[in-house]
């Protein structure tokens, strides 16, 4: 069915021509710290558009909703690009020549998106603007070099100058020493151990399978198959990247170096990682052959229908890895099934084919659906209905690995992606609630008992502290951070404070009251984690601004206090973020640098959460909403989009940021309608 559209005034078509255009003459480029750049609006020229296009909240938000009209796909739900680095590509390319199947005409085309992302000092980044990053820069050159590029192609000769300044193959990442081990472009024996036997140790155990965070343990148990196996694909002279080193490898070179001090947990670590080695060269492992078939068993039944593993790259590549070093061929069908899984994660066109990290097709729909339903889109509409439904054809009905530590727990909720069943998450389970509540859907009794089981699950995952995590309850054995494999930090999924604020705005929307048990230990969770600046940690999104939106959303809707003290200091910290331009911005760099928190070049997402924060905390007739709303409007693009080269999403922090290309548009019309909606209520009780 197609969906329905309505008609735009032509005062838009002024407002931009007499308006934009002469504003974005007229702006004064002011350089900030950390190079950020603003716009100043002259309050003449905010009058002149006033004047000029009628109401231009009203207009903003019809050309943002019609955007979201055209873009809605047949079958009802929104999906948008989600973008990250390099690597995932690299990696796809460098899987292919693994497997012996490599497809030239798809291969010449990722390595024009490779060359494309690179900068023009030589080297590729983590985000955008961010500076650059070893491992991602070794990862693209060895995929450019197995493409058939020469070194002394200019792009390699300048990567490969900025790797080696930086330290070479022997500083790099965890994950990218055991790509080049695959190719003997590196030792087996530098790798830090994941032994397989883990695999045997039972649920209950102090560490086993299930300490390990949903995307680790995804991760590492096809990862420890292929460790075992420690294969290696033979390369032709032109392939190798033996000059990506500084000088030529020592056998210490593959140790790894302790910190000063004798007792530290890093150090306590090394010490068994150098212990499981001497294991692992021995030819005497007796449980190895059968935790090598557990972990086959385990890879098998993990595998969905269409062919995902978990979700996410990561975990799809190294299952294909694992099965192959079992032995099946390219063309079983679970290596068959898990390629095609992958091919549907692509994003190809005429010049360049890259491979997403994941697809969010639920979580894009969610957003999509709130959004739509702020700009005063009937609950009835058929866009929002078949948005609904789709949504409602989602939900999970089966018991995941989270069942492990929560046995009675029956199975609801939502995932991320179109099917992973294995692993639905407390933040697409939530958002999707909040999103189709007020939906009329044609069978409410269903719609009704998916949400009750959706609370149910989503209530049972609450951790022992008060807060929530992702995927995980009580997932909280930070010393798993301090192994030498974990070197990315993410080895488990702790519960967050954007998380939690967002299961409190989900009891607090279906009439959860404040004293309720899981009530007070997520207040007394999110009053222990807030920063003493006054904000909070954003662990799903960039940074300190999105955990304080998700907060500040939560404590409102639970009916806590808003002029309490310690809501009031977080206020504050938001209007000190302020940029002269009215929007706000913050980087990824304030994962690793306090004095980042809050600050940036000015973004149409996290401009949203701010503004949404503040009206949560009942301040939206304040000056700086008024200046926030103001940078929304005269941002806005023709077409009703907002344009943002930004990565305000997180995957790892410092480690891996992603891009979701929604959030520019979806979060912009969200805040709008809201803001009209809560502007126009106070009108009318004048």
């Amino acid at each position: 069915m197609k969906s329905s559209k309505y008609p735009i005034s032509n005062a838009l078509t002024s407002f931009n021509n007499v308006v934009i255009a002469p504003l974005e003459k007229l702006s004064a480029e002011i350089p900030l710290k950390d190079s950020a750049k603003i716009h100043r609006l002259p309050s003449s020229i905010w009058k002149k558009m006033e004047s000029s296009a009628g109401n231009p909240l009203d207009k903003a938000i019809e050309l943002a909703r019609d955007f979201f009209f055209r873009e809605q796909l047949p079958d009802g739900y929104w999906w948008a690009e989600l973008e990250s680095n390099v690597t995932i590509t690299a990696e796809y390319i460098m899987l292919f020549h693994f497997l012996g199947m490599v497809d030239k005409a798809k291969e010449v085309k990722m390595t024009n998106y490779l060359l494309r992302q690179q900068t023009k000092e030589g080297y590729w980044t983590l985000w955008h603007n961010g500076s650059g990053d070893l491992s991602t820069t070794i990862e693209a050159y060895f995929a450019l070099k197995l493409a058939g590029y020469p070194s002394d192609h200019i792009a390699m000769s300048k990567a490969r100058d900025f790797i080696l300044d930086k330290g070479g193959v022997l500083k790099s990442r965890v994950f990218t020493k055991i790509f080049l081990a695959l190719f003997g472009e590196f030792s087996w024996m530098g790798v830090p151990s994941m032994p397989i036997e883990l695999m045997l140790l039972p649920d209950w155990a102090f560490v086993n399978v299930y300490e390990f965070s949903s995307w680790a343990r995804a991760t590492i148990i096809p990862l420890s198959v292929v460790m075992a196996n420690r294969p290696v694909c033979k390369l032709p002279p032109s392939s190798r990247v033996q000059e990506l080193y500084v000088r030529p490898p020592r056998p210490t070179d593959y140790t790894f170096s302790k910190e000063g001090g004798i007792l530290s947990l890093k150090n306590f670590f090394i010490g068994i990682d150098h212990l499981l080695k001497v294991y692992e060269s021995t030819p005497i492992r007796p449980f190895k052959k059968r935790a090598t078939e557990m972990a086959e068993h385990w890879i098998l039944e993990h595998e969905e229908k269409s062919g995902d593993w978990g979700g996410i790259q990561p975990a799809m590549l190294n299952s294909i890895l694992a099965l192959h070093c079992l032995g099946y061929s390219n063309d079983h069908p679970a290596v068959a099934k898990g390629l095609d899984a992958m091919a549907n994660f692509c994003i190809e066109d005429e010049d360049i084919l890259m491979l997403q990290s994941c697809v969010s097709p639920v979580w894009d729909t969610a957003l999509a659906l709130v959004a739509m339903q702020e700009a005063g889109v009937p609950e009835d509409h058929p866009s929002l209905v078949k948005a609904a439904q789709w949504l409602l054809d989602r939900e999970v009905r089966i018991k995941g690995d989270w069942k492990i530590k929560s046995p009675d727990l029956q199975p609801g909720g939502w995932a991320f992606e179109f099917l992973n069943d294995w692993y639905p998450d407390v933040d697409d389970s939530g958002f999707v609630m909040l999103s189709i509540k007020d939906i009329k859907l044609k069978n409410s009794k269903a719609k009704d008992n998916a949400i009750k089981r959706g609370i149910d699950w989503c209530l049972g995952m609450q951790s022992q502290n008060g807060g929530w995590a992702a995927f995980d309850k009580d997932n909280t054995k930070h010393f798993l951070n301090k192994i030498p494999f974990a070197d990315l930090e993410a080895l488990i999924d702790p519960p967050t404070s954007d998380l939690t604020g967002r299961m409190l705005e989900l009891m607090g929307n279906f009439s959860y009251p404040i004293d309720h048990p899981k009530a007070v230990s997520a207040l007394e969770f999110v009053k222990r984690e807030q920063e003493p600046e006054g904000c909070w940690f954003g662990r799903w999104g960039v940074n300190y601004l999105y955990g304080t939106w998700s907060v500040l959303s939560g404590l409102e809707a639970i009916g806590e206090d808003m002029e309490s003290p310690y809501i009031r200091k977080s206020v504050n910290w938001i209007k000190s973020k302020q940029n002269l331009d009215g929007g706000w911005g913050e980087v990824c760099e304030s994962y690793l640098d306090r004095s980042q928190m809050g600050c940036g070049p000015s973004t149409a997402s996290q401009t949203s959460w701010a503004l949404m924060a503040l009206m949560a905390a009942g301040e939206v007739s304040c000056p700086t909403v008024e200046r926030g709303i103001k940078y929304l409007l005269v941002t806005q693009n023709p077409d009703g989009t907002w344009s943002e080269d930004a990565f305000t999403g997180t995957g790892f922090p410092k480690y891996f940021m992603i891009k979701y290309h929604i959030y520019r548009n979806c979060f912009p019309l969200t805040a709008l309608g809201r803001y009209r909606r809560l502007t126009y209520g106070r009108q009318n009780q004048r």
